[in-house]
C-alpha cells in the first residue's frame, strides 16, 4: 500500500518556531504581550473592535454566552449538526440547548427551523457556519432583532470566511474562533472571542481569568500591583504568549493557507465533475468559504456500498478522513435528556449517512490531491449499482 496520506497535517514554518522561542527566552510564558498583540491583530484582520484571546473555541463559546447572560432556565437554540461543544457549553450555563435541522446544501443550520424553534424562553441563537460557509445572517439577524435575541457565532471553521463582502467576526454580538490543531490557523489549543460591544467584551475578559479585576500581567510586571479583586466567579480560560505567539506567525499566513485550500476545493470540485456519484459542496456567490473541511455526499442509491463501507475502501487505500459530524440529537445525551429521536432532524440525518470529508489542507501537493481523486473516483467506479 502507498504511504498514507493524513486527513490533516498543520503547516508549521520557522517563523512559528522563532516566535515561540523569543517568549520561552523572555521569561514570560503565560498571558502578557504576545496575547495582546495577538489579539489587536485577529481583531484588525476581522474587522472587530475588540478581541479576547482564550485557550479554545468551546472557552470562546462559554464565555460568550455567560455575557449575554445566559442563565437557568432560558433556551438557546444551535444546530443539531455541529461538534459537541457547540451545545455543551449552553449546559454549561443550566440552560436548554434547542437542537434545529439544517439546510440540505450547505448544512448550515435551517433558518426556517430557528424561527419554529423561539419560544418565550429563547435567549440567543448559535448559527455554525458549517465547513467553513458563512449561514445566512441577514436572515439570522432579522430574525433575533424581530425577537429580541442575540446571536453568537460558532466560527470555528470560518477563517478567514466573508458573509456579503464582511468579514466573518465583524458581524454579530460575539463570534467564537477556533485555533485547534486542525483548523485554518493553530496555536495546538486556543480560540478567540470578537465583538463590538465593549462592555460584553470586558465580561468575556474578566470571566476568562477567576473573574478577577487584574491580569497576571498586571500584577507581576514592574509596573503592575500585587492587589486584585474577584469581580464574579469566574474560568481559567486564558491563553499562554507561548501559544499567541504560535498563533501570530500563523496569522501572517493566514491569506496564503486560504488561497492553498482554495485550490484544493477548486482541484477536487474540478475532479469530481463527472461523478455524478459525488455531491460536491459549493460555494454561494455572496459568500468567501473559509474551506475548513471539504464534505462530499454519497448518492447511495447508486452505489452498491454505504457510507462506511465507503470510508474503508477509502482507508484502505492509504487515504485518511472523517466524518463531520454525527448529529447531536443521535448521542445518547441528548436522546436521553431531551427526548429526542432520529427522525426528529431528517435533513441533518439524511445528510449523515452519506456524508465524507476528504483531505484537505495547505500542505497537500498536486500529486497528493490527484490521489485523493483517483482512490475516489475508483471506489466509485468499482461500486456503482
Amino acid at each position: 500500500m502507498s504511504e498514507f496520506l493524513p486527513f490533516h497535517t498543520p503547516d508549521i514554518g520557522e517563523e512559528e518556531v522563532t516566535e515561540v522561542v523569543q517568549v520561552l527566552r523572555s521569561g514570560w510564558l503565560t498571558t502578557g504581550t504576545k496575547a495582546k498583540q495577538f489579539e489587536n491583530e485577529f481583531a484588525a484582520m476581522v474587522g472587530a473592535r475588540h478581541a479576547i484571546a482564550v485557550n479554545s473555541c468551546t472557552a470562546a463559546l462559554h464565555l460568550a454566552l455567560e455575557a449575554l447572560g445566559v442563565r437557568e432556565g432560558d433556551e438557546v437554540i444551535v444546530p443539531t449538526m455541529t461538534f459537541a461543544a457547540t451545545a455543551e457549553v449552553v449546559t454549561y450555563l443550566k440552560a436548554k440547548p434547542v437542537l434545529v435541522d439544517s439546510t440540505p446544501d450547505t448544512l448550515n443550520i435551517s433558518p426556517d427551523a430557528v424561527e419554529q424553534a423561539i419560544t418565550p424562553r429563547t435567549k440567543a441563537i448559535v448559527p455554525v457556519h458549517f465547513a467553513g460557509h458563512p449561514c445566512e445572517m441577514s436572515w439570522i439577524h432579522a430574525v433575533a432583532q424581530a425577537h429580541n435575541l442575540a446571536v453568537v457565532e460558532d466560527a470555528a471553521h470560518a477563517l478567514p470566511a466573508r458573509y456579503r463582502g464582511k468579514m466573518i467576526g465583524s458581524l454579530s454580538d460575539l463570534t467564537c474562533f477556533s485555533f485547534y490543531a486542525t483548523k485554518n490557523i493553530t496555536t495546538g489549543e486556543g480560540g478567540m472571542v470578537t465583538t463590538d460591544d465593549a462592555d460584553l467584551a470586558a465580561r468575556v475578559r474578566i470571566m476568562s481569568l477567576h473573574g478577577l479585576s487584574r491580569d497576571a500581567w498586571s500584577r507581576y510586571t514592574a509596573q503592575g500591583s500585587w492587589y486584585y479583586e474577584i469581580l464574579s466567579p469566574g474560568f481559567k480560560y486564558n491563553l499562554t504568549d507561548i501559544a499567541a505567539a504560535l498563533g501570530l506567525a500563523q496569522l501572517a499566513k493566514c491569506d496564503r493557507f486560504w488561497k492553498a485550500r482554495d485550490r484544493v476545493a477548486a482541484l477536487y470540485r474540478d475532479g469530481f465533475r463527472d461523478v455524478p456519484e459525488i455531491v460536491c459542496p459549493s460555494a454561494a456567490d455572496h459568500v468567501q468559504h473559509a474551506w475548513h473541511l471539504y464534505v462530499i455526499q454519497l448518492d447511495l442509491e447508486a452505489l452498491r456500498i454505504d457510507r462506511n463501507e465507503f470510508i474503508a475502501q477509502l482507508q484502505r487505500a492509504g487515504i485518511g478522513c472523517s466524518v463531520h459530524f454525527i448529529p447531536l440529537h443521535l448521542h445518547p445525551y441528548y436522546r436521553d435528556s431531551y427526548g429526542y429521536k432520529p427522525a426528529d432532524f431528517p435533513t441533518a440525518q439524511a445528510a449523515f449517512e452519506r456524508i465524507v470529508s476528504l483531505p484537505l489542507y495547505p500542505k497537500m501537493t498536486e500529486a497528493d490531491i490527484q490521489r485523493v481523486i483517483t482512490v475516489v473516483r475508483n471506489i466509485v467506479k468499482g461500486n456503482r449499482r
